[in-house]
């Protein structure tokens, strides 16, 4: 098995809300929550076909926004993640590609399906790009996510222009905001795993 299957492990053991629960209860939840695929289960009214899960969904809506704005073509990267591995019969492009064709009426001019991270996104997607003559690129994804996919996409060789999406505003009013809730233990658990993986990222190359 390679090393990289077991990094949705480790970012559940350190992030919430498995650590506190491990903490307390000497990680007795630790197989349980380790059998989650990460997946948007096929849906049937669509006739079983994979779906885009919402993050995936949000972020090329508005990469399909962006290059109707400018008249640029448009790349996606994606394939099955770490955590779906054995689950996921379809990659995260191909479905993107799809959808932009079908829902959208745009076709990718690019699309790379055998990354598994962010890290592979950047290096399996940068040579296509290189190779078409592009070497500056508008990066589409969550605001949350951005600072390790530019790192990701400028070690690869290309130059960036982030275009954060996704932010995370204030859904309720005065002290309510500080009361715990899902969304809140969500948003937080989000946050500390981008702090993780960037701190990751930029260990040096071994």
């Amino acid at each position: 098995m390679e090393l990289g299957a077991f990094k949705p492990l480790l970012a559940s053991l350190a992030l919430p809300p498995l650590a506190p629960l491990l903490l307390a209860l000497a990680g007795v939840l630790l197989a349980w929550r380790g059998r989650r695929g990460g997946l948007v289960p096929p849906a049937p009214e669509y006739g079983g076909a994979p779906q885009a899960s919402p993050y995936t969904a949000a972020r090329l809506r508005y990469g399909i926004w962006l290059a109707r704005q400018s008249g640029l073509p448009l790349a996606f990267s994606g394939g099955v993640g770490w955590a779906a591995e054995g689950l996921q019969t379809a990659s995260e492009a191909e479905v993107a590609r799809r959808v932009a064709l079908q829902d959208y009426g745009l076709a990718l001019r690019w699309s790379e399906a055998a990354s598994r991270d962010t890290a592979g996104n950047a290096r399996l997607l940068a040579p296509l790009l290189l190779q078409g003559g592009v070497r500056r690129i508008a990066l589409v994804t969550d605001a949350w996510h951005l600072p390790r996919a530019v790192l990701a996409f400028e070690s690869a060789g290309l130059s960036v222009l982030p275009a954060p999406m996704g932010f995370v505003p204030p859904i309720e009013r005065g002290l309510l905001e500080w009361l715990p809730s899902a969304q809140g233990l969500l948003d937080s658990r989000q946050v500390l795993r981008e702090c993780l993986g960037l701190a990751i990222a930029r260990l040096p190359a071994p």
